[in-house]
């Protein structure tokens, strides 16, 4: 028997050894060897011991044969990862374990044994198994990384394992999908994803994550891009995976952006055998996964992944008909129709976007297309739109064969939309009789409406690219056109297009002035239908059919609201809704002055300034519109109406209060030099207005507007005033904006493009950087618990990039200023003779020096400042900390080495001489050297927000909404954004002015702490402001008083009685305009407001 037991061990010691050599270096041999193996496992399978007395038997020889397999695994353990001879044996193992579990079942199944005994490759697979398990704790991570590949290479091929041994496996695989190490995981990733598909949900312990929400949760939130594209590419596609996996389409990385695309919505149109629809078949997605599946891909930055995109909806041409396709009747037109059926053509432009990119990229469809005249009779949404899109192409690529063989003669047109708009209206008046009979429309019937009105914008945009050169043609269109506008039943999504028809149809602005007036007074013309009506003149013409639309006389004008009834009333007020529309088009697309269109002035008083002071929100919405288009073209009149639009924004509701700053901010971008000019003050007070609404307001809407208003005009050049990028940036870093994206997107796109622009803009930002970060920092250690703010660190690093110089670009006869980080290095030098500093920020600011740039030239009084500077402050103000110390000597020796020759006449005393630099040497000469316990060291702590002075303004008195708006802007110091009398209102904490104002004798309570006790010197303990809580006094209801800031200027704030006209630009004169609210009280303000505007232009 010894003698057995040596052979068999002396031949898997020459043979397997053997093997493996072999299949370490070609793959091209590995099957050849995996069934030599499997000879020799079989063989040393066979040899057995009998133990107990012969009741049991020794597999010694699987023993033997699984300790020299093992002896190689530990040996291919060491293999780096990329060494191609390490890969290739862990591909033999899996297929060796593929290879011997199939065996192990066909000669089960040729035995018919349905017992759950062992097999020798059950066996050997559970003590591979729990040996690779070992080396997933190891603290080497080649090894680590080895196991795991081992392991995703062979686990789609275990056969059966013990449900203890399945249960390690699953634990210790959920740990590697955490390691530290990125190729730990993605391999983690591979294996857990090949063990999700046998994973019972039932087997789940409650509190205790599946395999696939493990995988889900990898996709979404690894830091490594390899990770997720391995999660990607082995997850299993589910109705519960598609949605995460869709998510991947706004992936941070461009790759794994692509794969989405080439990888999982090509490959999978289809299940594997090519007939049945997969799950991302787009017949089988929803329209929101289709739309957002095209509007990522194709609005995506990179070219590759839009290139992959548009691939993807050409495959979806060729499959979109599904399994109703008839060979014989197939055309390319067919399938774009049945792609275009997918999608919602009314509600988004995604759908054009795909149909483009077919044009573009489907040369063998777009070639072929015709639209001859049958194709215009019958239209439905799809072809409308699909005809429409491909006119809109030609004119892009300036394909004019194309262009003249798709457009339909003008008088056809005409004829196809007067019919459809007859057929629209018939079916109106038929829902209108059935609504009566059985209540509101069904779906169907609603869908159906909305379809029609498709068509006929549809047939309408194409109208404004027509050949207008025949007169006839011509004149029928301007009748048609003219005569549905007339119409109180016109669809509003239609008025836009038949007023860009009436454009084009018209020989100048004026003439399309005076149609639309004409209409307007014609639909507020309600008297005695019978009396106005007269038949239509017969002026030998073809008419298209019986035209609706009657012909009236001249408008007598409405009744007085007084003798109205309520039904008058209020189909008055819907007329007066279609008219302000009608005039808010027009006005649209007027580019003239309104001096040069008298027609508009009696349409201003009888219809427009009547809207603005009625109490009903659409028609104020619509008729401070009108208003505020006018005051685009009529300069006088922006004078005058500037303050009723102030007054809006702080008593108008949410919907009406974004209207009116939209007008605001036009009017500011129209007319700048009349109130952004410095002369007066009113652009200080302007400004001082928009930044007391962004502090006070709650609303995440206007917020994200008054941000982006301010951010344009900033970005213009057309306001310069810091305390606005103070405030910018208060609510870009702010806690309470974390939720607001779109405050926090615009901003992130605002600050890198201000700075970069304009070597002007970011030595703006350097000034501004110090006093920023003083009262930014404390902030962050003062936020909720439920809160969120950038750490001191990343705000220091962001203005740091901002202002980076190496960033600035070039702008013509704009010199290039490399010297502002060695300016902000003096700032940050002097910041940190601040004994008042706490530690961590100290810290912070010493780091910061490290990574400022230090260009090839500087002038050398800045240098030898800076360097003057640093000696001080080593020498008077030294820090404690090891990492700031070495900071600090670090970039000082980087000067010392860089500017050596600049530095090296250097001489202290004779700079001292200069008279220029007398204030710098006064500042370090006030410094007094302390003792190693300056530092002052506040430990971090959350605690409840804080009511704190505003990082743009010291206090701002609360103000009555019904006040003049200009009382808000009376301080010289705007507020910035706050919440309300009895909401928090996100401030950043900084020291009040009222605290330099308190006596000697006043005394604050120090905190308690406890000082090392020091043998040299006693001192006194250190001062430590306390701002106060008020949050029980606000629960009180009472308004905080508080005294008025000190201005910067030396004037003193403006009492609220007097502040009415502090907006109004000096170039007009005192016109005060009250807040519109339509009550008895104010009867004559209105008249007065109407009066106003109205002589401003006469």
């Amino acid at each position: 028997m010894p003698g057995r037991v040596s052979s068999v061990e002396e031949t898997l010691t020459a043979s397997v050894p053997k093997i493996f050599d072999q299949v370490q270096n070609s793959t091209a041999n590995h099957q050849k060897n995996i069934v030599a193996l499997h000879k020799l496992h079989l063989d040393a399978a066979g040899f057995t011991e009998p133990i107990h007395n012969g009741r049991s038997i020794k597999l010694t020889g699987e023993r033997m044969f699984e300790e020299k397999f093992k002896g190689i695994l530990c040996r291919a353990a060491a293999v780096k990862k990329g060494t191609s001879q390490g890969d290739r044996i862990v591909k033999f193992v899996g297929a060796y374990t593929k290879y011997i579990n199939e065996r192990a079942a066909e000669v089960k199944k040729e035995d018919d044994d349905d017992d759950d005994d062992e097999t020798t490759a059950s066996r050997f697979v559970e003590k591979v198994l729990a040996f690779l398990l070992i080396g997933f704790e190891a603290k080497d991570k080649v090894a680590r990384y080895r196991c795991v590949h081992f392991l995703a290479e062979m686990v789609a091929h275990l056969g059966e394992i013990s449900e203890k041994l399945y249960t390690e496996l699953r634990t210790t695989l959920f740990e590697r999908v955490h390691d530290k190490e990125t190729f730990v995981r993605v391999q983690a990733v591979i294996a857990l994803s090949k063990l999700c598909g046998s994973e019972d949900q039932s087997d789940v312990e409650d509190g205790e994550p599946t395999a696939l929400e493990v995988l889900l949760e990898t996709l979404s939130c690894d830091p490594a891009a390899d990770v997720r594209r391995a999660a990607l590419l082995n997850i299993p596609l589910s109705p519960e995976t598609l949605d995460a996996v869709l998510t991947r389409t706004r992936d941070t990385d461009t790759i794994m952006r692509k794969l989405v695309y080439s990888a999982i919505l090509v490959q999978h149109c289809f299940v594997s055998d090519s007939s049945a629809m997969g799950l991302v078949h787009p017949r089988v997605l929803t329209i929101a996964q289709r739309e957002l599946i095209i509007r990522n891909g194709l609005g995506d930055r990179e070219p590759a992944v839009r290139q992959a995109a548009a691939l993807l909806i050409s495959k979806w041409v060729d499959v979109a008909r599904g399994d109703i396709k008839n060979e014989e009747s197939k055309s390319a037109k067919d399938d774009v129709l049945a792609l275009l059926s997918l999608f919602d053509l009314t509600e988004s432009t995604v759908a054009e976007d795909a149909l483009l990119s077919v044009l573009d990229r489907r040369r063998d469809i777009s070639d072929h297309l015709e639209f001859k005249d049958a194709y215009w009779a019958n239209l439905t949404p799809e072809r409308a739109f699909f005809a429409r899109v491909f006119v809109d192409h030609c004119i892009v690529i300036k394909d004019a064969e194309k262009l003249d063989a798709s457009l339909p003669v003008v008088t056809a047109l005409a004829y196809h939309i007067q019919a459809a708009y007859n057929a629209y209206q018939e079916d109106l008046e038929v829902a209108e009789q059935e609504r009566v009979i059985r209540g509101e429309p069904t779906e169907e019937e609603e869908e159906a409406r909305i379809d029609k009105e498709f068509v006929i914008g549809e047939m309408l945009k194409v109208a404004v690219n027509l050949d207008y050169a025949d007169e006839i043609g011509r004149r029928k269109m301007f009748q048609l056109v003219r005569d549905m506008i007339s119409q109180e039943a016109l669809p509003e999504s239609l008025v836009a297009r038949c007023l860009d028809v009436l454009r084009i149809l018209s020989p100048n602005e004026r003439d399309l002035i005076r149609v639309v007036v004409e209409v307007v007074h014609e639909l507020r013309d309600v008297s005695d239908e019978e009396e106005i009506l007269k038949e239509p003149a017969d002026d030998g013409e073809t008419n298209f059919g019986e035209t609706p639309m009657p012909t009236r006389m001249a408008p007598k004008g409405p009744k007085p609201s007084e003798d109205m009834s309520p039904e008058e009333q209020a189909r008055m007020d819907t007329i007066d809704l279609r008219c302000l529309s009608l005039c808010i088009g027009m006005l649209e697309r007027v580019n003239g002055t309104f001096e040069e269109n008298s027609t508009l002035e009696g349409i201003l008083g009888e219809l427009i300034i009547p809207a603005v002071k009625r109490k009903e929100l659409a028609l104020r919405e619509k008729g401070l519109i009108c208003l505020g288009l006018c005051c685009l073209i009529a300069r006088r009149m922006a004078l005058n109406s500037f303050q009723l639009f102030l007054g809006q924004v702080q008593t108008a509701p949410e919907v009406l209060k974004i209207r009116v700053l939209q007008i605001v901010f036009d009017i500011l971008m129209v007319h700048e030099n009349d109130f952004l000019s410095n002369v007066g003050g009113a652009s200080e007070r302007i400004v001082e207005f928009f930044l007391h609404v962004l502090e006070r307001e709650e609303s995440d809407k206007v917020q994200a507007l008054l941000c982006i208003g301010l951010a344009k005009l900033v970005l213009a050049g057309m306001i310069c005033d810091d305390k606005v990028l103070q405030s910018l940036v208060a609510a870009y870093l702010a806690p309470d904006t974390i939720d607001n994206q779109e405050v926090r997107q615009c901003l992130a796109y605002f600050f890198p493009v201000y700075c970069y622009s304009s070597t002007v803009n970011q030595r703006r930002m350097q000034r501004l950087f110090i006093g920023l970060f003083e009262k930014l920092a404390p902030e962050t250690r003062n936020v909720d618990e439920t809160q969120e703010m950038v750490s001191p660190a990343q705000i220091a690093a962001m203005f740091v990039d901002w202002t980076d110089p190496q960033k600035a670009i070039e702008v013509q006869d704009q010199p290039t200023d490399e010297t502002i980080h060695i300016d902000l290095a003096s700032d940050i030098a002097r910041a940190l003779f601040d004994n008042k500093m706490i530690k961590e920020d100290k810290k912070v600011l010493y780091q910061v020096l490290g990574r400022l740039y230090l260009p090839d030239k500087v002038d050398d009084d800045k240098i030898r400042t800076l360097k003057l500077l640093l000696h001080n402050l080593n020498s008077r103000r030294p820090t404690r900390d090891t990492a700031a110390k070495n900071a600090l000597a670090k970039f000082d020796a980087a000067i010392s080495k860089r500017y050596a020759e600049q530095l090296e006449s250097f001489n202290e005393e004779d700079y001292r001489q200069l008279e220029y630099l007398k204030d710098l040497f006064e500042f370090l000469d006030d410094i007094i050297p302390l003792d190693d316990g300056e530092e002052i060291d506040i430990p971090r702590t959350r605690a409840r927000k804080r009511r704190s002075e505003s990082i743009a303004t010291d206090t701002t008195d609360s103000i009555a909404p019904d006040e003049s708006i200009a009382s808000a802007a009376s301080s010289s110091h705007p507020q910035g954004k706050g919440r309300g009398k009895q909401t928090k209102r996100r401030r950043v904490s900084g020291s009040d002015d009222s605290d330099d104002d308190l006596s000697d004798d006043h005394v604050t309570p120090a905190p308690t702490r406890t000082l090392p006790k020091r043998t040299a010197s006693v001192k006194k303990p250190q001062v430590v402001h306390v701002i106060e809580d008020d949050d029980d006094e606000e629960e009180d209801g009472e308004e905080e008083a508080t005294p008025p800031p000190a201005s910067q200027h030396g004037r003193r704030p403006r009492p609220a009685s007097r502040a009415r006209g502090d907006i109004q630009p000096a170039s007009v004169g005192n016109n005060t305009l009250d807040s519109i609210m339509d009550s008895e009280e104010d009867e004559d303000d209105e008249d007065e407001v109407a009066n106003d505007i109205l002589a401003s232009e006469e």
